[in-house]
């Protein structure tokens, strides 16, 4: 019997057959399936196996979350398939007119989800003759990412629906897999170990070694003295009262994240001066928190770049009022003084040399992972490595960019993959942009620069070797810090989960039920028997009422950056278009058009020249004869502006600009409000029409946005540079002590300014 997979459409001898892959993929074709498999052992495969059996019942749409991971199912499917032309990848580095064309066209589609739920919501596609939906790293599909719109639209169009999940690790916590498998309508869950017989003999050694590592007391000193600033700001948030409980000194980094997000949800609710500075407060902290960490666990490098930015942030006038109060704070400041006259390393970078060159000396050909949480991390490792002939390190990060900091574009990050696996770089330094998905079945070691609490995480950057050869994991662990809380985490996570995987293995959509809240998953039935459907929203089951009513949906345009909202208004039944704006975020009518703003929004739009509020109500109101301003949430007076200006501002956009405001309390409320205004408009024959423009800036404008954007200079002190010196040209030229003459303007923002305009690009 041949060892390769035959089928009229594959080449020959292409793909290896591997009776557990032909098993998982013969019970994915009868249900939609969640199918969990370790790293390295083939998912792929079963996805394409998956795939040829359905191609001739419609397209095939084959989803993975990064570029970089699409263009490799792309190749891989057309290195495979007899037809390359039948495959299409679609990015949104494709101009829309022509993903319309490759969609059209194409029998298999492989995509970002972002791209197909910006193309579903612009209508310019749909799924209805979609014959398989596969959703690579289906871990995601939770919250608001894509995946779950998509999984939804789907369900709802398509003639004859059929969805496969794929993932190595869907997470230890029940709650979250039921989340999965509710999103995307899975039926039946699959799973493999590496223990399983059908798999062992496919499976290469992964040896992990951990690496124990003493910090210099000199540096845990440090440590210690920002921890004591630490305490004495949760010992000021907890005299507040404002937590139900009282917040643990050693609450990790997950649980105030969450504090967080509660108080500014009850601050909505009920504003007070007690709340606002439990806000402030905990901004502190969790900036105070990421700098222990750091001195713990990352070394000097990354703790000074981080000390720097937060100085740079209480020096800004834009900065928060977090960095400017931890930088007054003595004990903090001696610790900083400290951490320049420091003459001890942390171990880690050491070790990070020691490890790799002993590999690379005992395996010249090697390929190395170095995995780290931070970029700082990993551009100090960078330089740190450069000087070592037999080491030729790069750094991959994502794209996000800030202002020391230059991320990699999605073509650049597969430049350098394609050069790792050439060899042209042998050490590949990585944030978890590369923990995911990457294909690289040469690399011989991962190197865990700090362990993760996330077994998610830990499995995704374990699996990046051994995939096809033997493989080592080395983890560095600092004795005494939170790596070694991190280890037991994930270790623990990695466990309940294999178990959690184990006992759902083969359950149908009824048992996941019974496993499950009712909540969660929601079984009906219909005259072929059980199937399973995603809980829906009360925003869903009204439409699903209104459905019955003899006038059709309404129709409304939506610009783009409201996508978020744009899915709750086609939740109520509306016919939303995506379309760019240039006047307003919605077009209800060819007479009423809505500016939102949520509070906070409103008055950044006040003070930000870049966002002027009152260009776009005077374009709103020129442009349309019912314009319309929904002012969403509570919190309006928060931020530091005299209450008399946002006063103002609002009287102005009413009686000024003649434009009426509407308050909302959240976004459901005002999708709420967008679908009741779409129907009273549209109930009366008018259809939204776009139209109206926006007005292009004064040359004054420009001038003063360009120089108000250079750090530390505010519209204020712009508009008093550009009155003394006449021109930009003359401000740029100017020298230290001749701006230093302007008033507001003082050595520090002098300084800057001359360091932006005459320092060297390193770029």
């Amino acid at each position: 019997m041949s060892s390769f997979l035959e089928h009229p459409l594959l080449k020959p001898q292409t793909v290896d057959k591997r009776l557990f892959q032909l098993d998982l993929a013969a019970n994915a074709l009868k249900a939609s399936s969640l199918i969990v498999v370790p790293t390295g052992l083939g998912k792929t495969v079963i996805a394409l196996m998956v795939l040829l059996a359905r191609l001739d019942k419609g397209k095939v749409l084959f989803l993975a979350p990064t570029k970089p991971l699409v263009e490799q199912h792309a190749t891989f499917l057309r290195r495979v398939l007899k037809d390359e032309d039948i495959v299409a990848m679609m990015t949104g580095e494709i101009m829309p007119e022509k993903r319309v064309v490759s969609w059209e066209a194409a029998r298999i589609v492989t995509s970002t989800p972002q791209v197909i739920e910006n193309d579903l919501l612009s209508r310019r596609i749909d799924l209805k003759d979609v014959s398989l939906v596969i959703f690579d790293e289906a871990h995601r599909a939770v919250g608001n990412y894509a995946y779950v719109y998509i999984a939804e639209r789907y369900a709802r169009e398509a003639a004859n629906p059929l969805v496969l999940g794929i993932t190595a690790s869907p997470g230890s916590q029940s709650e979250k897999i039921a989340e999965i498998c509710t999103n995307l309508a899975i039926e039946k869950v699959q799973t493999r170990t590496e223990n399983d017989s059908d798999v062992a003999p496919f499976v290469h050694l992964r040896e992990i070694e951990w690496v124990k590592l003493t910090v210099p007391k000199e540096l845990l000193d440090i440590r210690t003295a920002i921890e004591d600033v630490l305490k004495a700001r949760i010992d000021d948030l907890n005299n507040l009262a404002i937590s139900p409980a009282r917040i643990d000194p050693r609450a990790s980094k997950k649980e105030l994240l969450g504090l967080q997000a509660q108080l500014m949800s009850s601050a909505q609710r009920e504003a007070n001066q007690a709340m606002f500075k439990g806000i402030s407060l905990l901004a502190e902290v969790l900036k105070l928190h990421h700098a222990v960490e750091l001195a713990e666990t990352q070394g000097t490098d990354a703790l000074v770049s981080y000390f720097q930015r937060l100085q740079g942030e209480a020096l800004s006038k834009s900065g928060s009022k977090a960095s400017r109060r931890i930088m007054l704070d003595p004990k903090f400041r001696q610790a900083m003084d400290a951490l320049q006259t420091l003459e001890v390393e942390h171990p880690k970078p050491a070790a990070v040399k020691k490890i790799l060159l002993e590999q690379i000396l005992a395996r010249p050909e090697s390929r190395i992972m170095v995995f780290t949480n931070y970029r700082d991390t990993a551009s100090s490792l960078l330089k740190f490595l450069k000087n070592e002939p037999a080491i030729k390190a790069v750094r991959f990060v994502g794209q996000s960019s800030r202002v020391d900091d230059v991320g990699l574009s999605q073509k650049k990050q597969a430049e350098i993959l394609q050069k790792f696996r050439a060899g042209e770089f042998n050490v590949l330094i990585a944030t978890s942009v590369g923990e995911e998905g990457i294909d690289i079945p040469a690399t011989d070691m991962v190197l865990f620069y700090e362990p993760v609490p996330s077994e998610i995480r830990s499995i995704q950057r374990k699996g990046r070797t051994g995939r096809a050869r033997n493989g080592r994991v080395v983890v560095l662990m600092a004795k005494g810090t939170r790596d070694e809380a991190y280890y037991w985490i994930s270790d623990r996570k990695e466990k309940t989960m294999n178990r959690q995987m184990q006992s759902l293995s083969g359950q149908t959509s009824e048992s996941l039920a019974r496993e499950f809240s009712p909540r969660q998953l929601q079984i009906t039935e219909d005259p072929a028997g059980i199937s399973e459907s995603p809980g829906k929203s009360p925003a869903t089951l009204q439409a699903a009422e209104n459905e019955g009513l003899e006038h059709e949906p309404g129709r409304i345009y939506v610009d783009p950056r409201e996508r978020g909202m744009a899915k709750l208004l086609e939740a109520r039944g509306m016919e939303v278009t995506l379309r760019n704006l240039d006047v307003g975020d919605y077009v209800v009518s060819d007479r009423v058009a809505i500016e939102r703003k949520t509070a906070s929004d409103f008055v950044a739009s006040i003070i930000d020249p870049e966002r002027n509020l009152f260009r776009q109500i005077g374009d709103l109101s020129r442009s349309y004869d019912r314009p319309v301003l929904i002012l969403e949430g509570r919190d309006l007076y928060t931020r530091q502006v005299n209450p008399n200006s946002i006063r103002g501002a609002l009287a102005a956009v009413a009686v000024d600009y003649g434009v009426p405001i509407i308050p909302t309390e959240d976004q459901d409320d005002t999708a709420s409000v967008i679908a009741l205004l779409v129907a009273r408009e549209q109930k009366e024959g008018h259809e939204p029409k776009v139209h109206g423009h926006k007005t292009a800036r004064t040359l004054k404008e420009q001038q003063e946005y360009l120089i108000s954007a250079i750090p530390s200079v505010g519209p204020r002190v712009a508009r008093n540079l550009l009155r003394h010196f006449g021109s930009i040209e003359r401000i740029m030229t100017a020298r230290q002590e001749e701006l230093q003459e302007v008033e507001m303007v003082g050595p520090k923002i002098a300084e800057r300014i001359r360091e932006l305009v005459g320092g060297e690009y390193k770029g």
